[in-house]
């Protein structure tokens, strides 16, 4: 993942000096063309602007010299003072490879958020606390292991307040969405409650009119 520098450093605006254009933010290569020792970065910012003077001139000096079609494209590595011409072999070099900074930090934001779970798990139970629990069934991008432990902890922590959000959650993974219900239904038997087949609402295991709704059960 990113470091933090790294995504402070993509709220920032780059511009081309040749152009003046704002610089597009892009994912970088595989592999570093210049020294081989890599980019430093995930994320490159690149002028993608084909009325750019160094990208227009460049074919000429290219095929000149070398006898080869390619050109440059100016670019900008996140945290650096000052960005340099790359060579790139059609006017296609990254256009491809565009990403949304906020995007980016979204799924950061995510992942740190994921990992805080993950971490409380190990005393939610102790502590009663069935946020990380939620936090990790929720996240359809949550590793799969620690969404369902979470699931596992679910009647340890007896929280109903776990049921709405889990039941009205969309569930890529149906094999979470049954052990999380699963959970759900140990977890009332186990405190005599259950749900009312009208309403929902949670009643008394042996009620055999619902209290919330005055349906006979």
């Amino acid at each position: 993942m990113l470091r933090c520098s790294t995504l402070d450093y993509l709220d920032e605006d780059y511009e081309c000096p040749y152009c003046k254009e704002k610089l597009s933010c892009c994912s970088t290569p595989p592999f570093h063309i210049g020294d081989g020792l890599g980019w430093g970065s995930e994320y490159i910012f690149v002028c993608l602007n084909d009325k750019c003077s160094i990208f227009v001139n460049s074919w000429q000096q290219f095929d000149e010299k070398y006898g080869q079609p390619a050109s440059c494209r100016y670019i900008q590595v996140p945290g650096e003072k000052k960005g340099t011409p790359m060579m790139v072999g059609s006017s296609q070099a990254f256009t491809g490879s565009i990403v949304d900074p906020k995007e980016i930090k979204n799924k950061d934001e995510r992942y740190i958020k994921e990992k805080k779970a993950t971490t409380q798990l190990d005393t939610c139970v102790e502590k009663k606390d069935i946020k990380p629990i939620l936090c990790l069934i929720l996240d359809e991008s949550a590793n799969l292991e620690n969404r369902n432990r979470a699931c596992d902890l679910i009647k340890e922590v007896c929280d109903f307040s776990c049921i709405d959000p889990i039941r009205n959650h969309k569930f890529l993974h149906t094999e979470i969405e049954q052990r999380a219900n699963m959970a759900i239904s140990a977890m009332l038997k186990e405190q005599f409650k259950k749900e009312c087949p009208y309403c929902t609402e949670i009643i008394k295991a042996q009620a055999k009119i619902c209290k919330h709704c005055g349906k006979e059960l």
